[in-house]
């Protein structure tokens, strides 16, 4: 769950610890990534854009943004608050044993935060991609200088990733492990397939120009861009710890972080289980022209570690499962709902079942491409519920949620917003990016 994930080191340098062979990281990831056991735990992480109250079309300086920060960081706060590379602020649940638990919880923390805020005539906006220009990096530290350098060899979607971008992600327990409709094999096969009905239903992030113009949720564009594996899910066909595994050791490492007073690596085209099979004996591009320097350090545990927090698949399993697809929503209480919603669709197993059923033919009709680079995530990421087949799957899953929400104790609050959000979008083939409007000023930008 959000606050028992590590925040990935920024500025430290790794531990001088054992090298670690190819089988022991094998277990590690085994052991580390899907945790099973009964689903208890709720949790969510919201991040949110940082505007101004009266002209959120203009973007802030740095130093009224870091302003922004310390007030918030001085609140005496339930969540964990932290602060994204654009400046965008994010705040992560404890993790939470009801729905309730995990939504009041951040309720209380949103509204400390908000009234720090707007004191400075600043407001939190829940939108998945800023429209603001340029995108500039706030935050300089050695995971984000070498984020960044990686990136830029495919393009510029990883910086308007690390910038410009606000999702709200959804995290549950990895379930039983035994199969089932709580088993683990089961939640990790419906994440994928529900993400798809996921993003077109909570697409607020449209683009009016550039590669995504017309699309509904231009964020979902921008990470299955950043990188030709790292942002992509392993194959559902396969038992998910092998899968996961394969998928991560056979993924490029981003960085080698070095000891203090070094500068960190950037390898290029070198897999994680490249690194393994070598023991750093490698020729590494980026050292050219560096003749006779020593052979970089072989790879440890607290490395594949950090590597594991360089990958952003659309569900990344952390022990719990991360459900990282869904645009930052609108108002208030908008997050509330992808929060409310997964619950349902994972922790009520009459819901589970519906929403399994729905999701499979859906997929099944489009083919088996990984997402998000398959057709049917195209369509949601373009088109949301305007595509008729994924109107027919959101509404089958979002009926089943609003049936669920009251056995599952959720309150009228929650059982309101979200039927509210269900009748004014879902049975009517919208999403929140139909709605969208260039930013809005005054007293429309703090509704």
């Amino acid at each position: 769950m959000p606050q028992d994930s590590p925040t990935p080191p920024h500025t430290s340098a790794p531990p001088r610890t054992a090298s670690l062979s190819e089988t022991e990281a094998e277990e590690l990831i085994h052991g580390i990534c899907f945790k099973t056991g009964p689903p208890r735990l709720i949790g969510a992480e919201l991040e949110w854009l940082v505007m101004d109250a009266e002209r959120p079309e203009q973007p802030l300086s740095p130093e009224r943004l870091r302003g922004a920060h310390a007030a918030a960081r001085a609140l005496p706060l339930n969540s964990r608050l932290t602060v994204e590379p654009g400046g965008q602020l994010e705040l992560s649940s404890a993790p939470a044993a009801s729905l309730s638990g995990c939504v009041d919880g951040l309720q209380a923390d949103l509204a400390a935060v908000r009234a720090a805020l707007l004191a400075r005539g600043l407001v939190l906006r829940g939108l998945g991609r800023d429209p603001r220009r340029p995108y500039r990096r706030l935050l300089n530290s050695p995971r984000y200088d070498a984020m960044e350098a990686y990136f830029d060899r495919t393009g510029p979607a990883g910086r308007v990733m690390m910038c410009a971008s606000a999702s709200v992600q959804v995290c549950v327990d990895a379930g039983y492990a035994e199969p089932g409709v709580l088993g683990h094999g089961r939640r990790w096969r419906l994440a994928h397939l529900l993400g798809a009905v996921l993003v077109a239903a909570f697409a607020n992030s449209p683009a009016e120009e550039g590669p995504y113009a017309g699309w509904r949720c231009a964020r979902q564009g921008v990470w299955s861009d950043i990188d030709s594996r790292r942002a992509l899910a392993p194959p559902l066909d396969a038992e998910p710890r092998a899968a996961w595994t394969r998928q991560a050791l056979d993924t490029e490492v981003m960085c080698v972080r070095s000891y203090e007073g070094e500068a960190w690596e950037i390898p290029r085209g070198t897999t994680f289980r490249d690194w393994l099979r070598t023991g750093g004996d490698l020729e590494w591009p980026e050292r050219s022209g560096a003749a006779g320097r020593p052979a970089l350090r072989a790879p440890t545990a607290e490395d594949l570690e950090y590597h594991l927090t360089t990958l952003f698949p659309p569900v990344r399993p952390r022990g719990h499962l991360e459900l990282r697809m869904i645009d930052a929503q609108p108002g208030d209480d908008g997050w509330l709902v992808p929060l409310a919603v997964v619950h349902a669709l994972f922790d009520d197993p009459e819901a589970a079942e519906t929403a399994y059923r729905a999701t499979k033919a859906l997929s099944d009709a489009h083919g088996p491409g990984p997402s998000p680079r398959n057709p049917l995530w195209r369509s949601a990421a373009r088109d949301g519920l305007a595509d008729p087949e994924l109107r027919t799957a959101a509404t089958a899953c979002f009926l089943a949620a609003v049936e669920a929400l009251p056995r599952l104790g959720a309150s009228e609050h929650v059982q309101e917003t979200v039927g509210a959000f269900t009748e004014r979008f879902v049975l009517r083939g919208r999403c929140p990016a139909d709605d969208a409007s260039p930013l809005l000023t005054g007293k429309e930008a703090r509704r």
